[in-house]
């Protein structure tokens, strides 16, 4: 082979292999760089209600940490299915996130027909915080505790109402848990609502006003927001446990480094003494830091559809 020849080749072979490096080169710059412009975060709820809170309250921290500004956009319908579809739709790169809760994660993969899969579309970032719900009554009802209230709805079944914001609503889903586990609730009937189960962030106030009776909490901890109010395990029905958690991902792809910035940008937020005070304000309690990881997420995410689909499914639930 001339030296000319040989010349040509070595030059051909040097901007081959420059080439080959660059998208290994870029996606080290992309990830340096990020994020270099605003990031939204999706949520299915209109402005105001408990899951817009949480996450509004954590964004204001997030700026601080990632240096761009965090937008909440509020996306209403389907029960917030058409907000999750979006960012499932969305390019992975880190500037449009998905924030929901128990409902919109898991509730809505049970009853809706979805365009996307709850666990496999997306990549978990952060368990956010959490509220559980308080088993609730009318003052007039006479049980003075939890298993008194059973005992009292067992033998006025046919007369007594429960109510629920509608189809796959915790309140809902909490009634089909205490129907499994005691047998109660089969024929309550419409009417002047006699029990039901509440977000306590939500109803606490009515309580303490003592417009209406709190039984439990269905935790297996006690509410820090209140701590004279027993948990479900310690007023003798062991396993009625809902919590309506919050939670962050990013659609599937995103970059496990733009993952982790992500995920320290809530942490931090979370850990931050103004954000801590504000949530347990509104009776939202902080995972421990250990849970607050994205495999924490989807360990959760995992379990929690595992248990609500078979109950939900069974009762043959649909999305309005």
């Amino acid at each position: 082979m001339t030296s000319v020849k040989l010349a040509h080749r070595r030059k051909f072979l040097h901007l081959a292999a420059g080439a080959a490096a660059l998208p290994a080169v870029s996606r080290v710059a992309s990830a340096q760089t990020y994020p270099s412009r605003p990031i939204t975060i999706v949520i299915g709820y209109a402005a105001g209600g408990p899951t817009d809170t949480r996450v509004r309250i954590l964004a204001q921290l997030m700026r601080g940490t990632l240096g761009q500004s965090v937008i909440v956009e509020n996306m209403t319908g389907a029960s917030g299915s058409l907000a999750i579809a979006r960012v499932g739709r969305a390019v992975a790169d880190g500037y449009t996130l998905s924030s929901g809760d128990w409902g919109t994660h898991v509730v809505n993969g049970a009853i809706y027909t979805l365009q996307h899969d709850l666990l496999g579309d997306f990549e978990p970032i952060a368990l956010l915080s959490s509220t559980p719900l308080l088993v609730l009554s009318r003052n007039a009802v006479p049980a003075m505790d939890l298993m008194e209230l059973i005992g009292w709805i067992k033998s006025n079944s046919t007369k007594i109402s429960f109510g629920t914001s509608g189809p796959g609503s915790p309140s809902h889903a909490s009634g089909l848990l205490l129907q499994k586990l005691t047998g109660v609730l089969q024929d309550l009937i419409a009417g002047q609502i006699d029990m039901t189960f509440g977000a306590l962030s939500t109803s606490l106030p009515a309580v303490r006003d003592g417009k209406i009776k709190a039984y439990a909490v269905t935790s297996n901890g006690r509410s820090a927001a209140a701590p004279n109010i027993a948990t479900v395990d310690e007023a003798g029905l062991p396993g009625l446990h809902l919590s309506l958690w919050g939670g962050l991902w990013a659609p599937k792809g995103t970059s496990k480094d733009v993952i982790g910035m992500l995920n320290a940008a809530v942490v931090a937020a979370m850990a931050d003494p103004t954000v801590r005070q504000r949530l347990a304000d509104l009776g939202e309690e902080i995972p421990l830091r250990a849970q607050q990881t994205p495999d924490a997420l989807a360990v959760h995410h995992k379990a929690e559809i595992e248990k609500w689909w078979p109950i939900l499914k069974a009762a043959n639930i649909k999305g309005e």
